[in-house]
């Protein structure tokens, strides 16, 4: 460990050091992520490639009243380290530790709370809106990714802070990557623009007239440095269609030029009106395996600090988001109208040698979940049977157009939703418990979920024989490791599928809570308890027949979901038996997601703690035999 980094208990501790340890500073925190992170994993390449940048900021800027807005957040590990949470960096993402995003409850430098992207402008310009209505005098800056540019939210708040005119910086940290490689015109453009000979020239010639003048030389060149972004803007496309909507733009800018970063932060720190600083920086700078290979890098399992090799574990099944995508490949062969559509995500979503074999039937649109919702039902409309493939959490972005544009029209859109339940380490922002609740009660949409990845083959191929808009939903991690059936099998649309019979509890059990439900029934059995397991398989349309026919011979029903219970498919099942004037038959209880958000940590941490367990589950049933009274 650093001897700086130990003395930065906060952000006045980096104002105090010499400019000249700001390097050493720097290196260190760099160090101390790779060490850390190599250990336990987490976010790296973002927040290696703003190391400068998060040192000029604070150098500048006082974030115990100044807003600093981080984009997403996958980037604020150094601006973490550097306000007073440094030696927690090792709990990062764990169970009761830091998390992995901004938190305003963390820390007072925390000004907003991230994790989906392209909020920071509208956050801030939100901010600069109360500054100045209670008339305050802060400063507000918006750290924003250029892929995060492609986010309509991002759009829409940049288009407002032009109108506005208020005092703002937003600072696009252009590193030509979101997660995986950009995609779009805007990304062109900005590629365009820091490429482009030309402006380089001018830039050097000026500097090195400058430099000849006495005296002053060196310093006027470092001034001509940081404003030459004036010149750039008004001789590049870019730089003009950000001026044109109404900011002043200033760059682009060398994002690890550390003096040249404060020269400009101070020089443009009380510039009236909103502001936009172009910084170039290389996501996962100062780490060669990170810089060779950013994608790889964004988020990390644990690895060797040496070489960069990502420490794998012994054996495991394949992943659930891994089966996905080789029954794309294998579906692709059987149906030619198959057309794939991710939204930044072809490596997280699997999709990456689908693209590869089929170019022409794979679009990534970038971080536009609503144009991918409603690009898919535009192509659905005529013939083609597109599979949106978006996590859970990020569908969510996209709602009213899964209303107004997929299911008010019953356009056969296949929605597959990867991350579904409790995902672990990344959180709150991240957990896609949500999507029963928010697509069930839908008109025309169908929802169902895996209890295994041989399940899954099987309900694509059923979504993509459907008429009508249909999503299945699947876990994050390693499947159960169950055979793969050859070939394709179509489902019964509505069914569920009896496991075991059991007259005393039956477990009414979505997706990958079958399997626990099931190991609950067992330790019931042992105790004596016929304890039944069914398969729900479909939260919309429920099997309404089997729930009608077990409910008059069956003393209890727990229904188990990893989704919240407010809304989800416990909720439906309670529907049906009210409407039949069976709740009197038998006893009900709902095991889920409670009515509050659950933190990050690992996924049996987090299944344990909100009673997703087959001994939870055992034992909310003996409770529940045991009672006299309803």
């Amino acid at each position: 460990m650093g001897s700086l980094l130990e003395g930065i208990t906060g952000p006045e501790d980096v104002k105090a050091l010499p400019e000249g340890d700001l390097p050493a500073l720097a290196q260190e925190i760099r160090e101390e992520m790779v060490r850390v992170l190599s250990e336990i994993g987490g976010h790296f390449g973002g927040g290696m490639g703003v190391v400068e940048l998060t040192l000029a900021l604070h150098r500048i800027y006082d974030t115990s009243r100044d807003r600093i807005v981080w984009d997403v957040g996958h980037q604020a590990y150094p601006h973490k380290m550097l306000t007073g949470r440094w030696s927690r960096l090792g709990t990062i993402r764990q169970w009761n530790g830091l998390s992995g995003f901004p938190k305003r409850e963390e820390s007072l430098h925390d000004a907003f709370s991230a994790g989906h992207a392209g909020t920071s402008v509208s956050a801030a310009l939100g901010m600069v809106e109360a500054r100045d209505l209670l008339g305050d005098d802060y400063h507000v800056i918006a750290v924003v990714g250029d892929g995060s540019l492609t986010a309509g939210m991002a759009m829409e708040g940049l288009n407002q802070v032009g109108a506005r005119k208020k005092n703002l910086l937003v600072i696009l940290n252009d590193n030509n990557m979101s997660i995986s490689e950009n995609v779009g015109a805007l990304s062109s453009y900005l590629t365009r623009l820091t490429a482009d000979p030309a402006i380089d020239q001018i830039r050097r010639k000026t500097e090195t007239l400058l430099r000849d003048i006495p005296v002053i030389g060196d310093s006027m060149a470092r001034f001509a440095k940081a404003a030459h972004g004036q010149v750039v803007g008004m001789v590049s496309p870019p730089g003009l269609w950000f001026e044109e909507m109404g900011l002043s733009y200033i760059g682009p800018i060398d994002g690890h030029d550390l003096p040249l970063l404060m020269d400009t932060l101070s020089a443009i720190k009380d510039r009236p009106g909103p502001v936009l600083l172009h910084v170039r920086t290389v996501k996962g700078k100062g780490y060669a395996p990170a810089e060779k290979s950013p994608v790889a890098f964004h988020g990390v399992p644990p690895f060797d600090p040496e070489t960069g090799a990502f420490r794998k574990k012994s054996g495991g099944n394949p992943a659930y988001t891994k089966i996905f995508a080789q029954a794309m490949i294998d579906i692709a062969k059987e149906i030619p109208e198959l057309f794939a559509i991710t939204a930044a995500m072809p490596e997280g979503t699997g999709l990456v040698d689908f693209g590869k074999l089929y170019p022409d039937r794979f679009v990534d649109v970038g971080i536009a979940e609503q144009h991918a919702v409603t690009l898919a039902g535009g192509m659905a409309a005529q013939g083609a049977r597109p599979v949106v493939a978006i996590y859970s959490t990020f569908l969510q972005r996209a709602y009213d157009q899964i209303v107004h544009d997929i299911c008010l029209q019953n356009l056969p859109v296949v929605f597959a939703m990867d991350r579904g339940g409790l995902v672990g380490e990344d959180g709150p922002t991240h957990h896609g418990v949500f999507d029963i609740a928010y697509l069930r009660h839908v008109p025309n949409m169908t929802v169902m979920a895996p209890k295994d990845e041989n399940e899954l083959r099987k309900m694509l191929w059923t979504a993509l024989h459907h008429p009508g808009p249909i999503a299945v939903r699947y876990p994050r991690g390693e499947a159960l490791g169950v055979p793969l059936e050859a070939g394709f099998e179509t489902l019964p649309i509505g069914k569920a599928e009896v496991i075991s019979e059991g007259r005393d509890v039956v477990f009414l059990a979505y997706g990958a809570m079958v399997g626990v439900a099931t190991a609950a029934a067992e330790l019931l059995r042992r105790e004596g308890v016929e304890a039944g397991v069914v398969n729900m398989r479909f939260a919309k349309p429920l099997d309404t027949e089997l729930l009608l026919q077990l409910a008059p011979t069956t003393g209890l029903f727990v229904t188990v979901e990893e989704g919240t219970v407010l809304g989800g498919i416990g909720s439906a099942i309670l529907e049906v038996l009210s409407a039949a004037d069976l709740l009197g038959r038998v006893r009900v209880r709902q095991i889920g997601v409670p009515d509050h958000y659950v933190e990050h940590g690992a996924p049996g941490i987090l299944r344990k703690s909100v009673g997703l367990t087959p001994e939870h589950l055992a034992e909310t049933a003996r409770k529940n035999l045991q009672a006299s009274v309803y």
